[in-house]
């Protein structure tokens, strides 16, 4: 899909920064774009299932991002994934971030990893239908998007 690697394009071409060959970048920084992609797509996500006060819009979002979750999905993921696609992962998931997990095992943190970077190369590629077509059904094998009717559903009952 190019509206991606158009916007990657644009915004670089805005700074003045040069073209790189996206092949030559760490998993590291793959997963540092790719960290903040995920978070847009699950929060236009959480907000486009409805208006609610930002404390509920964060909590789950909050929810979805963090390491755990996505070490999950990372796991579920992985039979359909491209054998590029895996690829990118397993660089992801061994790299050696200087970071060490808050709020998960080192396991998991290094799975979420592995996945920021794919999600990272897949926007920086263009590959955006990809991208959001892999957290879609993340989100789906998570039992993520069941888990946000019912908070829905909660937040409902509670207004």
């Amino acid at each position: 899909m190019e509206e991606s690697l158009a916007l990657y394009d644009y915004i670089k071409n805005q700074f003045g920064e040069k073209n790189v060959d996206v092949r030559t970048y760490s998993p590291l920084t793959f997963a540092f774009i790719g960290d903040g992609v995920f978070d847009l797509i699950v929060r236009a996500y959480v907000v486009g299932r409805g208006n609610r006060p930002a404390h509920l819009l964060h909590n789950e979002k909050s929810r979805i991002v963090k390491a755990g979750t996505q070490a999950r999905m990372a796991e579920l993921l992985q039979k359909f994934l491209t054998p590029k696609e895996q690829e990118i992962y397993r660089r992801g998931k061994n790299a050696k971030p200087a970071n060490t997990a808050k709020n998960a095992t080192l396991a998991d943190y290094h799975k979420a990893t592995g996945l920021e970077a794919l999600c990272g190369y897949l926007f920086m590629t263009g590959e955006m239908a990809r991208l959001i077509e892999l957290i879609r059904l993340g989100m789906e094998l998570t039992g993520q998007s069941d888990a946000l009717k019912e908070s829905e559903k909660n937040a409902g009952e509670r207004c």
